[in-house]
């Protein structure tokens, strides 16, 4: 099951989300010349509002990747997916791609919405193979990003 083994965040996972974070986001500093606003996200407080979902390397190993999601009333946000990077390539994006959007039809939203900073260039080649369409681009702050869409029904 795709969804096995991804569970809600506990405090005690709050450093491994912060490490996991740091170390998926930590390359683009350079790249896109601001920090990226996950990293600076208050963990903690994701955490305990249970926006937070992390994934274990099998046997209940390190966190491995997480998802942090807010429901509204249109649609679940995907505000972030971090994978790291020792983890790349094992599937651990998918899964929690493909939980996001489990998570979005038992609540009842027809559509997944996320951005991405138009620097992150890797990012334009995953999203549309999961379904996601670009929406806009639009500049937040210090932030080029791409808005994309993806609908559920």
């Amino acid at each position: 099951m795709a969804n096995e083994g991804i569970r809600a965040a506990s405090a005690a996972d709050v450093p491994a989300v912060t490490a996991v974070t740091d170390a998926a986001y930590r390359p683009y500093i350079e790249r896109i010349g601001v920090v990226p606003a996950p990293m600076e996200a208050d963990h903690a407080a994701n955490v305990a509002a249970g926006k937070v979902f992390v994934v274990r390397e099998p046997g209940a190993g390190r966190v491995t990747g997480l998802v942090v999601i807010e429901a509204c009333t249109d649609h679940l946000f995907l505000d972030s997916i971090a994978v790291h990077p020792d983890a790349h390539g094992t599937g651990v994006g998918r899964r929690l791609l493909e939980f996001v959007d489990t998570r979005a039809r038992a609540l009842g939203l027809p559509e997944v919405r996320l951005y991405t900073n138009a620097m992150m260039w890797e990012n334009q080649r995953i999203y549309p193979r999961f379904g996601y369409e670009v929406v806009e681009r639009r500049v937040d702050g210090p932030y080029d990003r791409i808005h994309y869409r993806k609908r559920l029904v």
